[in-house]
């Protein structure tokens, strides 16, 4: 037995939907796309969540500044290099680096610290501090700003 075919509306100039200027614009279906939403589409913006409306903050771009990190496994496995570059010096056993001359701003802890490090930089993670001071190393903390004293 084949389909049959959908006879209704053949022939028929606006398939039902009165005359040729009803179906003409957006205001047959409530408004173009998200127009309306408290009165025509609310049930969709219901399912959406919370596509509308303004919701949470944003930091301005001009106060967001990511600090520039180094692991203090990178350290351990680069210090030769740093010392033959200059960056890095040797004194003895230990080798005494400033992280500042190379431009990084804090240390973290991820690796393994095998050589005696003395480390200058302006911030230091807890682990990264642990670890330094594990293998008889030091850790030397720049200090931050200072507040002014008021006048």
């Amino acid at each position: 037995m084949s389909k049959q075919r959908t006879k209704k509306f053949r022939g028929k100039r606006t398939f039902g939907a009165g005359t040729h200027k009803n179906r003409r614009g957006g205001g047959s279906r409530g408004g173009r796309g998200n127009a309306g939403t408290c009165k025509h589409h609310f049930v969709r913006s219901l399912q959406r969540g919370l596509s509308f409306g303004k919701h949470g903050f944003k930091r301005p771009l001009c106060i967001v500044k990511d600090k520039v990190i180094v692991n203090i496994g990178e350290i351990d496995e680069s210090i030769d290099q740093l010392v033959v570059e200059g960056l890095a010096e040797k004194k003895g056993d230990a080798y005494h680096i400033n992280m500042g001359n190379i431009g990084i701003e804090k240390v973290l802890g991820s690796g393994k610290v095998t050589k005696s490090l003395f480390i200058t930089a302006g911030e230091f993670s807890p682990s990264a501090k642990q670890k330094i001071n594990a293998v008889k190393g030091k850790v030397i903390e720049l200090a931050g700003k200072t507040a002014e004293p008021a006048e």
